[in-house]
């Protein structure tokens, strides 16, 4: 019988995401519940060394592909690996962030192991030796408990909602998986650079709406960003209008976020967007329209003309860093 939790870290060149570490604390408490070892498969070029970094989190065994091969996102590839560390590691559990990578090679994986998967999740806990989890359903007005009944439970854990801790100090053992051929290959992969941290992990996030008049104008959220070292995002209406790229969109039909902070600039509030970043622990919204939905979510709401407001915000800011 299938036992134990094995997660899917993901890296890019040769870099952990930290969210992989907070998917392996999470399996880690899983381990104690239902018993089992606890297992990483590592995917990537230049990914030997990041099996260190799960010492402290009670890892009992890394499964590694590490080749120039897969030095890009393949996610064929990827989940023929990610299969086979789930036929060697014969788990109960699969978890994988809900990141742009983990939400391709999550059903990718359910489909080709014939696991029931639940994408999203908020929550999970052990009842009566069963894992029950947490997700919002409705656009995030409401949240249901659920749970799988596949032999396999593959979990789609949204990051910056489980807390990573380190505990404990494991030397786990390293199992090479068999790198096969490569079918299809991917002709190009385009990075967007950037010097600011990426939307779905970023613990602080500054986004603007149509209040912000037009794209000239956004190099206040630009500003108030870099000051709190904070991501910049979007709304749908801004990315619609050709203002901002769609990789910055949060919201339904963007990205869903969960940063400790997220400053709201001249958004009204529409339910799609609220969708993408109504777990944010403490949210702040800057809006002229007293009446605007976002204020009924908000943490903190400021009614004022944003572009009095953060022009302030920046300065008083920047006199506290200096």
């Amino acid at each position: 019988m299938a036992q134990g939790v094995l997660i899917f870290a993901e890296q890019r060149e040769g870099v952990l995401k930290p969210s992989s570490l907070e998917a392996a604390t999470l399996g880690r408490e899983l381990k104690k519940e239902i018993g089992g070892e606890l297992s990483v498969a590592i995917i990537g070029a230049n990914s030997s060394s990041l099996s260190s970094e799960f010492k402290q989190y009670g890892v009992d065994k890394v499964y590694l592909a590490d080749s120039e091969e897969l030095n890009q996102y393949d996610g064929e590839r990827y989940t023929a690996l990610l299969a086979e560390a789930v036929s060697k590691a014969q788990p109960s559990v699969l978890i994988i962030v809900a990141s742009a990578m983990g939400k391709d090679i999550a059903p990718r994986a359910a489909s080709s192991l014939g696991a029931g998967l639940a994408t999203d999740c908020t929550g999970v806990k052990v009842i009566d030796g069963k894992i029950i989890i947490t997700r919002p359903v409705y656009a995030g007005k409401a949240l249901i408990k659920l749970r799988i009944d596949s032999e396999l439970q593959i979990l789609s854990i949204r990051p910056n909602v489980f807390p990573k801790k380190a505990e404990g100090d494991t030397d786990p053992e390293v199992i090479e998986l068999q790198i096969g051929e490569k079918k299809n290959p991917v002709s190009e992969v385009q990075h967007v650079k950037s010097e600011r941290p990426e939307l779905t992990e970023a613990s602080i996030i500054v986004s603007g709406g149509r209040g912000m008049g037009g794209p000239e104008n956004f190099h206040l959220t630009e500003e108030l960003a870099d000051v709190l070292g904070a991501a910049v995002g979007a709304s749908r209406a801004v990315v619609d209008a050709g203002w901002r790229p769609h990789t910055e969109q949060v919201g339904q039909t963007g990205k869903t976020v969960s940063p400790n902070l997220y400053i709201a600039c001249g958004i009204s509030g529409a339910i799609q967007h609220l969708a993408g970043m109504s777990s944010s622990k403490v949210i702040v919204a800057i809006n002229k329209d007293a009446d605007a939905p976002i204020f009924k979510v908000a943490t903190y709401g400021i009614v004022g003309d944003l572009f009095e407001v953060v022009p302030k915000m920046i300065k008083e800011i920047k006199a506290l860093n200096s």
